[in-house]
C-alpha cells in the first residue's frame, strides 16, 4: 500500500469534518509519477479506506482496481495533464460556496488570506453536467491561470502541489463563502481590495514562506 494513499484517506476524512461535501458527494485524487490515485464511485470520502483507491496510468488510462473510479476522472486526469506540477486535486460540493456563486455574488480578494492562499482571481465556469467531457474541458480550460474555479451549483476545483496545498485552498474558500453570507445578511456592500492592495499581499515575504510550507505533504 502506498502512503499516498493513506494520505488520501486523511484528507479525504479533514474535508467530509469541514463540512465541504455531504454523503457521497464530491471527489479527490493524488499523483505519483505517473499513476493517479482517485476516489472511487458512490463512497462517501470518509469510508474510503488505503486500500479501495483506485489507480489509473496517466499514458495507458488503465487502473489497477476492481472499483470504478469518480464520473469525474476525464477532469481530473485533465488537470494533471494540463498542469504537470500540480499533483492533487480536490472537488468539494462546499454548501456556503454553491449557495454564494448561485446567488451571483462575486468571488474577489476582500481579505490577506483571500489572496494569499486563494489568489487573486478565482474563475468561474457556468453549469455544466457532471462528470462529461464539456466539463472537463471547462474547467482546464480555467486552469492555466487559477489554482481554483467555482463550478456554478456545483460546488469548486481546487488544486495543489500537495494535499495539503488543495485541501487549504477548499477550506480556506468554503470559510471565504461564509464571510461573502455574513456580508449579505447585513445588507451591505462587500469593501473588496484595490489592486494596490492586493499587490502589496502578494509582496509579502511572510506569505511567500507560508505559500512554501503549504506545498509540502503534511
Amino acid at each position: 500500500m502506498k502512503p499516498l494513499c493513506r494520505e488520501l484517506s486523511k484528507y479525504a476524512g479533514l474535508i467530509v469534518q469541514k463540512g465541504l461535501v455531504a454523503g457521497p458527494g464530491g471527489n479527490i485524487s493524488a499523483r505519483d509519477g505517473d499513476e493517479v490515485y482517485l476516489s472511487p464511485s458512490g463512497f462517501c470520502l470518509d469510508e474510503i479506506t488505503p486500500h479501495q483507491w483506485v489507480g489509473i496510468n496517466l499514458a495507458t488510462k488503465k487502473t489497477n482496481h476492481d472499483l470504478r473510479p469518480t464520473c469525474e476522472t476525464p477532469m481530473h486526469l485533465g488537470c494533471y495533464l494540463t498542469r504537470p506540477e500540480i499533483t492533487a486535486v480536490i472537488h468539494t460540493h462546499s454548501p456556503y460556496t454553491i449557495g454564494i456563486v448561485a446567488a451571483g455574488i462575486p468571488f474577489k480578494p476582500f481579505y490577506p488570506d483571500f489572496v494569499a492562499v486563494l489568489g487573486s482571481e478565482i474563475p468561474l465556469c457556468p453549469f455544466l453536467p457532471p462528470g462529461g467531457e464539456e466539463l472537463r474541458e471547462a474547467v482546464v480550460a480555467k486552469i492555466e491561470k487559477a489554482n481554483i474555479v467555482l463550478l456554478d451549483r456545483h460546488g469548486a476545483v481546487c488544486l495543489g502541489e500537495s494535499l495539503k496545498e488543495a485541501f487549504l485552498r477548499a477550506w480556506v474558500l468554503e470559510e471565504t463563502a461564509k464571510m461573502l453570507a455574513v456580508t449579505a445578511s447585513c445588507g451591505k456592500d462587500m469593501n473588496y481590495f484595490t489592486q494596490e492592495e492586493i499587490r502589496g499581499i502578494e509582496e509579502m515575504e511572510a506569505e511567500d514562506y507560508r505559500k512554501l510550507l503549504m506545498k509540502r505533504m503534511a
